[in-house]
């Protein structure tokens, strides 16, 4: 073989490694899809000792695209993050050893398997109209999602 040919294989091996490496996302990692809501809570979603912090606001639900065996899950006020290099968390969770997995939750729910950072912590009341953002890892997945809190109806 000559000296072009040999030349035009590579080009077509660094070609095809390229075209496969920026159209099939091998590196890419994982998403985490959330999705969030507030509505009113019907009487039979929550169990006993599973009721959502009462306040002003309607409750915010939330939902993710699959299961998933949380580690960690913050809710933090943006007005927090857009002032302070270090925001303290209105609602945090850690698991301390294993997590159930779980496709929805509610704000201020207990999670089996989780418990605050803080020994005795609960979550603050959410403000009407006020914008805040959850934070949560699964292993080494994490994702985010801002949501704003609806004001109650009577």
């Amino acid at each position: 073989m000559t000296k072009k040919q040999w030349s035009l294989i590579v080009l077509a091996v660094v070609l095809g490694g390229l075209s496969l490496y920026l159209n099939q996302d091998w590196f890419a990692h994982d998403v985490i899809q959330i999705h969030s809501r507030s509505r009113p809570a019907g009487r039979g979603f929550f169990r006993r000792n599973q009721r959502p912090v009462k306040s002003d606001t309607e409750p915010v639900f939330f939902a993710f695209d699959r299961k998933l065996k949380l580690t960690s899950l913050k809710v933090i006020p943006l007005s927090e993050i857009e002032t302070n290099k270090y925001p303290q968390p209105i609602w945090e969770l850690v698991s301390t050893s294993n997590s159930a997995p779980i496709v929805n939750f509610a704000y201020g729910m207990r999670i089996r398997g989780m418990q605050p950072r803080v020994p005795g912590a609960t979550p603050d009341p959410l403000v009407p109209g006020a914008g805040y953002r959850l934070l949560i890892e699964a292993g080494r997945l994490k994702a985010e999602h801002d949501f704003v809190a609806v004001p109650s109806t009577p």
